[in-house]
């Protein structure tokens, strides 16, 4: 069950990057600082936007617009420090706890 929770926390972490790594690319681009005519970029950022978009779209629906400002990969990395914690600190010790 230990093996679980490690993997489930990889996950997380893996999904924690890729949040990271589209806000940037989406800042860079918004910025003008990348080329996005060049394919090898515009295949990264296609991919990011394919990857984190369905984490996005639920929370964008329920967030009220704020503009240009998109709240929305902030809120899940808050759900995915959430989901975490409760991993390694309830759901871990549960499972190591002995049983008499």
């Amino acid at each position: 069950m230990l093996a679980v929770i490690a993997t489930l926390n990889f996950i997380i972490n893996i999904a924690w990057f890729l949040i990271i790594a589209s806000a940037i690319f989406s800042w860079l681009y918004a910025f003008n600082i990348i080329n996005t005519n060049n394919q090898a970029i515009s295949m990264i950022g296609r991919s990011l936007y394919q990857l984190t978009e369905p984490l996005y779209r639920p929370i964008r629906r329920i967030l009220p617009n704020m503009g240009g400002v998109d709240l929305s990969p902030l809120v899940v990395l808050v759900i995915l420090f959430f989901l975490q914690q409760l991993l390694n600190t309830t759901i871990a010790p549960a499972l190591l706890a002995p049983r008499y």
